[in-house]
């Protein structure tokens, strides 16, 4: 039983965590019950009725507030995107930025999120690396920025080893310098509070398979409106600010829409919107803060049993800069992923070791049938300087 919530009852709701110990969902999240009746409704629905398309593009836009709320934002700053590279994509190619400036990322930061600007590369944009430590904040970007520096983008959560990143400072820093700041919120969001406006971001991107715990396919946009200098570089009908209704295309009307929709282009993907829209009533009614703090919770005592075995955990420990429910254990891959997986645990090879990724349905017998395991093999740690 959890402190925070009643997670015996939370955890029913996913059959894969009593098929398997599943610590994965930094990968890919189990189906909940509730994610699994929404897709079932729309494709009821679609089944015996063709489809009540006019109420389905209703739920989209439930959907839309829900997303907004769960942000801490207006639903016309909400757009919908296939994934987390495609909402990078869109924030990268919508900055205004030219030959001669410069954007800053972290080195070892997702690479879907740095592509995206090292893509801009084709047309003279410079896109410089910080190094990646425990600790970045705003004091880690300062001495990079200089007269052609034009924005920051980073993850908030790091994928490979649960590095939380003070993304309000640095926020602070990019309001104060005029810079364009874009976030990466696919490892955080679901798990760790979000509140997009005190982030101070110019875009803010996420997936949804994540702690969002909806099938892979739908990403989120956020865009600060008062930025109304950031455009699309791509149109469709659905992207305009007047839709014509004969459906012509005209050279005069090319207005983008002035709300988030001006990044879509139309045909959303309705099923992972029906499970999103399930999800996030399922999320609120726990509390993020509570799934949060319920994961920290795990994480200290998987970090407790790895300390008695002498088993470093790779990036930081400290509650402050570490993620929740990110953790990296220093055990080669190559030597234990196998083993986890015929023994029925889940997890995932990472760059230095195994990734173990905690979600709202995990408990502490998880961390110590993954602990027994360890001890039962023996001690194989990598040769890795601490």
């Amino acid at each position: 039983m959890s402190r925070h919530y009643d997670v015996d009852a939370v955890r029913k709701e996913f059959p894969a965590a009593e098929r398997m110990v599943y610590l994965d969902s930094g990968f890919q999240a189990p189906l909940a019950r509730p994610v699994k009746a929404a897709i079932e409704l729309f494709l009821r629905e679609g089944l015996e009725t063709a489809g009540p398309k006019s109420v389905w593009l209703d739920r989209v836009e439930q959907t839309r507030a829900k997303v907004a709320r769960f942000l801490g934002v207006s639903a016309d700053e909400i757009a919908f995107t296939k994934n987390t590279s495609e909402s990078m994509n869109i924030a990268a190619n919508a900055l205004p930025l030219h030959a001669g400036d410069n954007v800053l990322m972290i080195h070892g930061d997702h690479p879907n999120n740095a592509y995206a600007f090292l893509n801009l590369q084709k047309k003279g944009v410079q896109v410089d690396f910080l190094p990646m430590t425990e600790v970045v904040n705003a004091e880690s970007f300062l001495p990079h920025i200089d007269e052609n520096t034009r924005a920051i983008s980073m993850s908030h959560v790091t994928f490979h080893a649960g590095h939380r990143f003070d993304i309000e400072s640095i926020g602070a820093l990019c309001a104060e310098r005029k810079l364009y700041f874009i976030v990466d919120v696919m490892q955080a969001i679901g798990v760790v509070p979000i509140d997009a406006k005190a982030i101070r971001a110019s875009f803010v991107g996420s997936g949804s398979h994540k702690g969002l715990l909806v099938p892979q396919g739908l990403g989120l946009l956020y865009w600060d409106k008062a930025v109304n200098e950031l455009e699309p570089t791509y149109l469709a009908a659905a992207s305009l600010a007047a839709v014509p209704t004969d459906l012509i295309a005209r050279p005069e009307n090319l207005m983008p829409a002035s709300s988030a929709r001006r990044f879509e282009l139309g045909n959303f993907n309705l099923p992972a919107i029906h499970a999103l829209g399930a999800s996030l009533d399922m999320i609120e009614q726990i509390g993020v803060q509570n799934i949060q703090n319920h994961c920290f919770d795990l994480g200290d005592h998987l970090i407790a049993q790895l300390d008695e075995l002498d088993i470093r955990l790779v990036g930081p420990r400290d509650r402050q800069h570490r993620a929740p429910h990110i953790y990296v254990v220093d055990l080669p891959a190559a030597e234990w992923l196998g083993y986890f997986e015929e023994s029925g645990v889940r997890v995932s090879p990472e760059r230095d070791g195994i990734r173990v990724s905690f979600g709202m349905f995990n408990t502490t017998t998880d961390v110590d049938r993954l602990i027994e395991l360890v001890r039962r093999r023996g001690r194989k740690t990598s040769t890795k300087a601490a």
